[in-house]
């Protein structure tokens, strides 16, 4: 598992899915470690042979987590999907796609655009912000990406989400940086409240995967 401390009972899905999508598209898919932890990733969702659970990280299958107040994290649902679909073929195990179909299974069940999913207090409004990078923030733009990608491009239940999506695109064509990590990075990309390269190019390819734009 890939954790904030290293000790496995720490791990968080967000975290976790992050580092494998990451070393995934860098080109360490072959790599034996990686491919236990894409089984360990797998089995943190299906409860099949998981050692790891406790209270101080993921606490159960379904994405129980602690810093969701031990509820279902659709924050690291998303991200764990985002993992599971850069998968390889040769890593793509019956647990794998157990885990992939279960993870797109549990963000269908909820509304996508209105990300009204397990929450302590509030739906965080951060789901609403499109941004560039994200950590371990994940947005209602990367929730349709990661959807699309999965083989729900078609699914009437994304429309409203991509109506938001449109509807934040301005007259030339650009979205803007909603949530922004400037301050806290080494350097700071562009800036919030602007039209944003980057989210733009995230909302145009997320779009196109959802057959929205020509490629």
């Amino acid at each position: 598992a890939f954790s904030p401390n290293s000790s496995p009972s720490r791990a968080v899905h967000c975290l976790w899915g992050n580092m494998v999508w990451a070393m995934i598209t860098l080109g360490y898919g072959g790599d034996e470690r990686l491919a236990r932890s894409v089984e360990m990733l797998a089995r943190s969702v299906t409860g099949d042979g998981y050692p790891w659970y406790r209270r101080s990280g993921i606490q159960g299958p379904g994405f129980l987590c602690t810093a969701n107040g031990g509820l279902p994290c659709a924050w690291g649902a998303v991200r764990v999907l985002w993992a599971l679909n850069r998968v390889p073929a040769s890593m793509r195990t019956p647990l794998v796609e157990e885990a992939a179909a279960a993870t797109t299974e549990f963000l269908l069940r909820y509304n996508v655009a209105r990300a009204d999913y397990p929450h302590v207090e509030r739906i965080s409004p951060n789901w609403f912000k499109f941004g560039y990078p994200l950590g371990y923030v994940t947005d209602l733009l990367l929730n349709l990406e990661v959807l699309a990608e999965a083989g729900c491009r078609d699914d009437p239940r994304l429309e409203d989400a991509i109506t938001l999506v449109l509807s934040k695109q301005d007259e030339q064509g650009r979205w803007r940086m909603e949530y922004s990590y400037n301050g806290k990075m080494w350097a700071d990309v562009e800036a919030k409240g602007q039209p944003s390269k980057w989210v733009t190019l995230r909302a145009v390819r997320t779009l196109r995967r959802l057959g929205r734009i020509s490629p």
